[in-house]
């Protein structure tokens, strides 16, 4: 039912020269159900080497025949979504509806930037004197580092995957190892639809140690990480002294604004599927829900009674709507916030504690009156943990959405126009959807602002990160 996982260097599935390996758990059982190879100094040099090798063939392929390889991986994507599904939710923990969701999600996305591919345009620039042509060419940037977290196995990596391809870079995918085998199945995707040996490699390790040495080494010519904000802000500061370029989606702790006017039914359906989603392993899940003061009180019920609902359980049984956490670490996490929370004063409106003693199941939890001094106001929960709490008027409310330093995503309820228009003019956040969830497919901007980063993993944006443009100017002899 499991596959063991390797490293993927040079077009081949390697052991890593140690032999070492780490042990996988199933977050639902708390049991090893497999293994995965652990990338060593001298396996990030063979992937180095590749990635270099590689990027001189992938650079000379033409857009037409990149993007024709890409939609074929696409197609292989789906077409093994079934078994690429049951590998994550074993190993991740999520429901298998949201495994398969997530499996063809990715392929949609390759087929986006396998279009993109062929649409990465230079520009005439009109000289000042007869006889001159000046032009804007693109290029790609080089061979890229991608660092990946394991709450989206597949969909963290197949946006920096496709872009990098599309734009004509190789790249080396460090992978989580908590999640290994679902990404490597995206890479075998990709390599069975023709992709050069060395353009994509493949590599799990210890993350410290494998980031601080593919980042600085001049092989490497742009990084792009998803992560916590600490993390990225030391990965920066690395990519930084090299001059690396780098796109950075960190850390986030998303407000979700419900004005009086709003349609109460759809706000509350919404926002509570994506809070429970991926057991709140989701970095622009919503977590403050500010209400206003004359729909606290009903919108409260359904929330409420939305986060009873939820059927927890393994993700593998159909039945389940929100599985395991992924790790210890985010139960414990989860316990000790809400301990906090209501050490502080807060009240638990349903949820608060782990769930039997074997798998990482933690209840869907809702807080109210939690005090701005509790850490999970301040700090991001990522679980099942929505906070609510109440405002009078438009300025409280945009306060306390931009109080904290994270601005990655938003969510905001209203019926009126103008209240719609002033929440775009004023929300500090890198995506702000209002009246529906509309984030995070491919043709559209995903990034953030303030400490949740910078650059984009969607829409044109992203291509522009793997590219560098060079101006030429030639006179006529």
């Amino acid at each position: 039912m499991y596959k063991n996982t390797q490293l993927f260097i040079d077009g081949a599935w390697t052991p890593a020269l140690s032999g070492r390996t780490i042990d996988v758990l199933d977050p639902a059982t708390e049991e090893t159900i497999g293994t995965v190879a652990h990338a060593g100094v001298e396996d990030l040099d063979r992937a180095l080497a590749a990635a270099e090798k590689g990027f001189r063939t992938w650079r000379k392929t033409s857009a037409f025949e990149r993007s024709k390889v890409m939609r074929k991986a696409a197609d292989l994507l789906r077409s093994r979504v079934d078994e690429v599904a049951r590998l994550m939710t074993l190993e991740q923990g999520k429901p298998l509806a949201e495994a398969r969701m997530e499996t063809l999600g990715a392929a949609d996305t390759i087929d986006w930037f396998a279009e993109e591919a062929r649409r990465t345009y230079g520009w005439v620039i009109p000289a000042r004197a007869e006889g001159v042509y000046q032009l804007g060419l693109k290029e790609p940037v080089g061979p890229v580092a991608a660092f990946t977290p394991w709450n989206f196995p597949i969909n963290q990596i197949v946006r920096k995957l496709a872009a990098a391809l599309a734009t004509g870079c190789s790249i080396i995918v460090k992978a989580p190892e908590e999640t290994p085998a679902s990404p490597a199945e995206l890479i075998r995707a990709f390599a069975d639809a023709g992709v050069p040996e060395g353009v994509v490699g493949l590599v799990y390790g210890v993350p410290a140690e494998i980031s601080e040495y593919l980042i600085p080494h001049p092989i490497i010519r742009k990084i792009s990480f998803t992560g916590s904000t600490p993390v990225g802000k030391h990965l920066a500061a690395l990519a930084g002294r090299h001059m690396k370029r780098a796109t950075m989606e960190l850390g986030g702790h998303a407000p979700a604004i419900v004005f009086d006017d709003a349609d109460l039914d759809a706000a509350a359906n919404v926002l509570t599927a994506a809070k429970f989603r991926n057991a709140g392993q989701v970095c622009v899940a919503p977590t403050r829900f500010l209400v206003q003061e004359a729909v606290y009180e009903p919108f409260l019920e359904r929330v409420v009674a939305a986060a009873k609902a939820r059927k927890v359980g393994p993700g593998i049984d159909p039945e389940s709507t929100m599985g395991a956490m992924a790790n210890a670490r985010r139960v414990q996490a989860m316990e000790g916030m809400v301990a906090d929370a209501v050490q502080r004063g807060a009240t638990v409106e349903t949820g608060g504690r782990r769930i039997g003693n074997k798998g990482f199941f933690f209840e869907p939890t809702v807080l109210t009156n939690v005090s701005r001094e509790a850490h999970a106001m301040n700090e991001e929960p990522f679980g099942p943990m929505a906070l609510v709490s109440t405002f009078a008027g438009f300025d409280e409310a945009i306060e306390e959405a931009n109080r904290l330093p994270f601005g990655l995503a938003a969510y905001a309820y209203t019926r009126s126009t103008k209240t719609a228009t002033a929440l775009a003019a004023n929300v500090e956040s890198g995506m702000l959807t209002i009246n529906h969830n509309g984030l995070a497919i491919p043709e559209v901007p995903f990034g953030g602002m303030k400490d949740s980063g910078y650059g984009s993993e969607g829409g044109r944006e992203a291509v522009e990160a793997y590219l560098n443009t060079k101006f030429v100017s030639q006179a006529g002899l």
